[in-house]
């Protein structure tokens, strides 16, 4: 066949009304598959390679393969003097609303680890399953007809059991994941903002001048950003972009990461006063020592104005898929998604005031009686002691009822509601925040422990997960320094761990889900023409997710000046020059950021 050959690209004659899923060229010849699952050759045919019968004649123009339409084509491939393709089994027809034929496998025995099912049949847990599947479908083909509203209270009945078991909770871990992610996904899609790199710019400073602090970064960005359009922040990365004063760096999504952990970190250590430690912390006694509340104190204008940016960035951690490295306590979650709490969930947080109504309530049995009763529990009126450890009056006008024997049972009733109920306002504001860039409503489907992986991700950094999303440049996989890198990483503890991505990236979190992680994480080697000494100290960009590593002399020497890069150089690069002058410019009042 003689060959025409052009310097420009030109359009393949047939091919053009259709969309080319893949391309595949053989030294002679060439195929293509369609989105319609059609397979076209062209090119030489002197071996029969492009499949079009006994014929060897050659195809200038494309041209379509009869005998394998209707095969659902996944893949194609040519080689020298023959052409391949795969088809796969074509998938069952589907109707609009109706969920795909579930396909069980058959495992041989049930995992020790599931205690609970040891006695079950195989076929049972497997009838169990279907029965589990059936339900979801349901769900998810009605879940716009149910009111998803916790604040409204559901009648039990015939016919609204089910939605009571939604809002309550009971029901929601037996939903298979498509019934909350898919609606979700598809909600924050139709929403997200296109064309645009990042919101509204908001304004930061973190350096003190002329003697003054400045607020908090939480204070500073949440009062701004509370006043920006709800529709201004749905976007994929950066909800806002931050310009830091006196800083020499410019936010290409770093500065962004950057600050929302030093928020995090403010949030945690007091420095924004919305959260406080567990009771159970203060009081070194039960679980949830490491976990915080929302502080029911904080309930003026202003510090609800603040919950409320809370709320917005857990909308925009969820929305952007970069976490927060935030832990809440269990009840705080469960609350956040509308389930009622018990007292049950009280004690995990406050272990010893539970134990102190208990012990009011139950105060007979220990043989005190309505004379003696005043001897035993120090508590004279209907006060009690909140989350923050202040004696409030637990109902209105309770510094005036007296405490006695008689009346025990209503107090410790009423202490119970009051604790259960004291952080409504802030739960509100928060939800009220979260609205703005997700369905709310939708939140009312999952479980507690979902919410804070949407929100938080995962606790602690995988090094496996950071290996199956890296991306190596300018050096190989294989090289020396590459191989002690991993090994100093999985030597690190779990601290130093959350230190090297926060160096890297900005953040201290990895998403839950390994595909929601939007950048690759890359290790490359410093500059060719402008090589460091030896053993000197690693750098990162943190809005490309890079590290640059450059020669060491050992694995030793390597993991200790990593371990002094990612404990001493926590913030972003600052230029001197930008320092001196905008210090001169003094456009901006210390006033705004003290």
């Amino acid at each position: 066949m003689q060959s025409r050959v052009s310097s420009r690209p030109q359009e393949i004659p047939n091919l053009a009304p259709y969309f080319v899923e893949a391309l595949s060229v053989g030294s002679e010849h060439s195929m293509a598959l369609t989105s319609t699952g059609d397979v076209w050759v062209w090119g030489n045919n002197s071996d029969g390679q492009l499949g079009l019968g006994n014929t060897t004649i050659p195809a200038r123009e494309p041209v379509m393969v009869s005998t394998l339409q209707g095969k659902n084509i996944l893949q194609i491939s040519c080689g020298r003097s023959h052409s391949a393709a795969w088809t796969a089994p074509p998938p069952p027809q589907r109707i609009p609303g109706t969920p795909v034929p579930l396909q069980l496998g058959l495992p041989s025995r049930i995992p020790a680890q599931y205690t609970s099912l040891k006695d079950c049949s195989i076929p049972s847990i497997r009838a169990r399953l279907r029965l589990l599947h059936h339900f979801s479908d349901l769900m998810y083909a009605s879940w716009r007809l149910l009111s998803l509203n916790p604040t409204q209270e559901c009648q039990i009945g015939t016919y609204t059991r089910g939605v009571a078991g939604i809002i309550e909770g009971q029901l929601r871990p037996l939903l298979a994941p498509r019934v909350y992610t898919l609606p979700m996904v598809r909600s924050i899609g139709r929403t997200m903002v296109q064309g645009k790199n990042y919101g509204p710019q908001v304004t930061v400073k973190r350096l003190a001048t002329r003697g003054k602090k400045c607020k908090p970064i939480f204070v500073q960005i949440a009062k701004q950003v509370v006043k920006m359009k709800p529709c201004d922040l749905r976007l994929p990365a950066r909800a806002w972009k931050v310009k830091l004063v006196g800083e020499g760096a410019d936010d290409a999504g770093g500065v962004f990461d950057d600050t929302i952990t030093e928020m995090c970190q403010e949030l945690q250590s007091g420095v924004a006063p919305l959260l406080i430690a567990t009771p159970n912390a203060t009081a070194d006694t039960g679980s949830n020592r490491d976990r915080f509340l929302l502080n029911p104190a904080a309930c003026s204008e202003e510090s609800l104005s603040l919950f409320k940016f809370l709320g917005i960035l857990f909308g925009v951690a969820i929305r952007t898929k970069k976490p927060l490295d935030l832990h809440l306590a269990p009840i705080v979650w469960k609350q956040l998604v509308g389930m009622p709490v018990t007292v049950e969930d009280l004690e995990e947080v406050d272990f010893s005031f539970v134990q102190l109504l208990r012990s009011i309530r139950d105060i007979h049995k220990s043989g005190v009686t309505e004379e003696t009763f005043s001897e035993f529990v120090p508590l004279e009126w209907f006060e009690g002691q909140s989350a923050d450890g202040r004696f409030v009056p637990i109902v209105p006008g309770g510094r005036s009822i007296p405490l006695t024997y008689n009346n025990r049972k209503e107090y410790v009733e009423r202490a119970l509601s009051f604790r259960l109920n004291e952080m409504n306002q802030q739960i509100t504001a928060i939800r009220e925040g979260m609205s703005w860039l997700v369905p709310v409503p939708l939140i009312s489907l999952v479980t507690p422990r979902h919410l804070e992986q949407m929100v938080c991700g995962m606790p602690n950094i995988s090094i496996d997960v950071l290996k199956r999303v890296v991306r190596y440049r300018e050096v190989d996989e294989n090289h020396h320094v590459i191989q002690w890198l991993w090994q100093a990483l999985e030597q690190f503890t779990d601290e130093e761990r959350v230190l090297f991505m926060r160096f890297v990236s900005g953040r201290s979190r990895l998403p839950a889900n390994v595909a929601d992680i939007s950048q690759r994480f890359q290790i490359m080697r410093v500059d060719k023409v402008n090589i460091p000494p030896m053993d000197s100290l690693p750098t990162a960009q943190t809005c490309f997710f890079q590290l640059r590593l450059p020669p060491y002399s050992s694995q030793l020497v390597m993991a200790e000046k990593l371990r002094y890069a990612i404990c001493n150089c926590r913030s972003i690069d600052m230029d001197n020059y930008m320092l001196s002058r905008n210090a001169e410019n003094g456009n901006l009042s210390d006033t705004d950021f003290a």
